[in-house]
């Protein structure tokens, strides 16, 4: 059951927040940037996992903090070129892809709730319009209550 809210997704109760990364991301801009400062282990391990796996756009990367909250990385990027310190755009056949995989986790994993911010829109650099389809698709019919936090409102849970 999707739902749409505003607030601070780092106030979500949800068990799961996802969000979109490029492979290799250095967790240094918008959501990914403030998911670095909260859980430092859980960049350091990425960077790890991107040195030893080599990830490819559409993947999905998931990781669990001690104190129960799951962090799903969903590779919607292209990763940075060049010795680039941004990583490239997002692409709608990424976000597709790494939508469909994050669903196969949710139920393989058995999650009980999941938040989603306005995936691939911001460095992403995809419009809201392309996106919230794909998401209602692949999420929409989860038997779990999923947040889409379609307006960022720092410090205010949603309700």
């Amino acid at each position: 059951m999707l739902k749409l809210v505003s607030g601070d997704i780092l106030l979500s109760n949800a068990q799961a927040i996802a969000h979109g990364i490029a492979p290799g991301d250095h967790f240094n801009q918008g959501l990914a940037l403030a998911l670095r400062e909260r859980y430092p282990a859980m960049a350091k391990d990425f960077r790890h996992y991107c040195q030893v796996a080599h990830p490819k756009t559409g993947e999905v990367w998931a990781w669990a903090g001690a104190d129960g909250k799951r962090i799903v990385c969903l590779l919607t990027q292209e990763a940075a070129q060049n010795n680039r310190a941004h990583p490239g755009a997002a692409t709608t056949h990424n976000v597709n892809v790494a939508l469909r995989a994050l669903r196969n986790l949710v139920e393989a994993e058995k999650f009980t709730s999941l938040a989603l911010p306005r995936l691939a829109t911001g460095v992403g650099g995809l419009k809201w319009e392309e996106v919230l389809p794909l998401i209602q698709t692949h999420l929409g019919d989860l038997d779990i209550p999923v947040e889409v936090y379609e307006t960022w409102q720092s410090g205010v849970q949603a309700g």
